[in-house]
């Protein structure tokens, strides 16, 4: 048996796991290894989980042990198995591996994807923060115009105890707390509950397929809401992938965006409205090169501002999406575009007053600026994000998060929510492609 370690972030690397290397003879997964999420490492991966030849469990270290753990337990693999890295980074990672001895591996979409006995749409990315989630309600919504009942099943965040988490399945807001959810799960799974969709997630993505096609709801339609840039779990019979012109060359050079972008029927070019051309031109001229045949529709990231007032005139605090600012590299959001165009006096720098994890955070990310990530992944997380907004001197905040954050911890200062939706801009659009889609079955 080869001796293997995955090399992941409590997602792909699990399921790479579940669907290429449980009850395989040929191998022995050794060790799973933990990065970008704060506190995912010292766990096990269960034996519940892991199949009749794991009976102790496969524990999880910190990635910075890899190099240590190769020779120690005598691994001859590493599979890498999470996304949105840097290609420098990727192969950074690979040198270290080969240094130490193993072989560096990464699965194509062949070995892990699942075949659905219903009809599957993907939506994905080639960034983190690119507008997966908008592109993903727009479809729903469009589904839901035929008259076919949609489940979503959304990529992996199992942070709490993975045994628990095999299968969640989320259809009121009293979901979220039954199942513990961290403020990043909540952003994801909270606007499909709030439109009256049953949203999956989990461990066991075979699993999970199996109950979302016989859920008692009823299922016409599967969507695959993706995560970070990573190509899908599930063989899609049509792949949607955005892109996003604020970081233009990004789909070229960060791993598996340009997986997913090869693989898309569709691409939509979003945030065209605060993009400037000339990187618009360039992203366009990058799909063309790797990916000619697909679709390509051009879409705006539409902003509502609860109440406005509040931002005009004021020093505003503004509050983002948290793996958009930090792993997703991106230096502004909807908050900051909101700010700017309904006249913020000014943007608070948080960064003097922020405590605990929140301050690890800007220690790890220090390009994200004078905006605040809404990192949620432990309640000490959320106790830091709420104690520095409230440390921090502001007239007011501004939250651009996809949840009511006022829900999940408290706000004692004058706060305004920001809403994105997405619209296409001419023709093509996604109602036509939906159309043809639903024609096709």
């Amino acid at each position: 048996m080869k001796k293997v370690i995955i090399i992941g972030a409590a997602g792909r690397d699990f399921h790479n796991f579940n669907t290429y290397y449980r009850n395989n003879p040929a191998y022995n997964v050794v060790a799973f290894t933990a990065a970008q999420i704060p506190d995912i490492a010292d766990r096990k991966y269960p034996a519940s989980l892991a199949g009749e030849l794991y009976p102790q469990g496969i524990p999880i270290y910190a990635q910075d042990e890899l190099e240590a753990l190769i020779p120690k337990l005598g691994a001859e693999e590493c599979v890498f198995s999470y996304s949105d890295i840097s290609y420098y980074d990727v192969m950074a990672l690979s040198a270290k591996v080969n240094a130490a001895g193993a072989d560096f591996v990464l699965l194509g979409y062949k070995n892990t994807m699942i075949k659905s006995t219903k009809p599957v749409i993907a939506v994905g990315a080639v960034r983190t923060g690119c507008g997966k989630s908008q592109t993903s309600r727009r479809i729903v919504e469009l589904l839901m115009e035929h008259g076919l009942k949609v489940i979503a099943i959304r990529h992996p965040m199992p942070y709490g105890d993975l045994e628990a988490q095999k299968v969640q399945r989320f259809a009121t807001i009293d979901d979220l707390a039954k199942h513990q959810c961290t403020i990043e799960e909540m952003e994801e799974y909270e606007p499909h509950i709030a439109r009256g969709n049953v949203i999956y997630a989990g461990v066991d993505y075979e699993a999970i397929l199996r109950a979302a096609e016989n859920d008692p709801a009823g299922c016409d339609v599967i969507l695959w809401d993706g995560g970070n840039n990573d190509f899908p779990f599930y063989k899609p019979d049509l792949m949607v992938t955005v892109v996003d012109p604020h970081r233009p060359g990004h789909e070229l050079s960060y791993y598996p965006g340009e997986v997913t972008l090869r693989i898309s029927d569709v691409v939509v070019i979003n945030k065209i409205d605060s993009a400037n051309f000339e990187d618009i031109q360039t992203v366009r001229a990058n799909i063309n090169k790797v990916n000619p045949g697909a679709t390509v529709i051009e879409a705006a990231s539409t902003i509502t501002v609860e109440d406005p007032a509040l931002i005009k005139g004021n020093r505003v605090l503004v509050v983002e999406d948290g793996p958009t600012l930090t792993h997703g590299e991106m230096k502004i959001g909807a908050g900051i575009v909101a700010a700017r165009r309904f006249g913020a006096a000014e943007l608070v720098d948080p960064r003097a007053t922020a405590i605990g994890k929140l301050a690890e955070t800007f220690e790890i990310y220090p390009n994200i600026g004078s905006l605040l990530p809404a990192m949620g992944y432990g309640e000490e997380q959320m106790a830091d994000l709420a104690a520095t907004i409230d440390n921090t001197d502001c007239d007011a905040v501004v939250i651009a998060t996809p949840i009511d954050l006022n829900r999940v911890i408290k706000i004692s200062k004058p706060n305004t929510k920001v809403d994105y939706a997405l619209q296409e801009i001419g023709q093509p659009n996604l109602e036509e492609v939906i159309g043809e889609f639903v024609s096709a079955f």
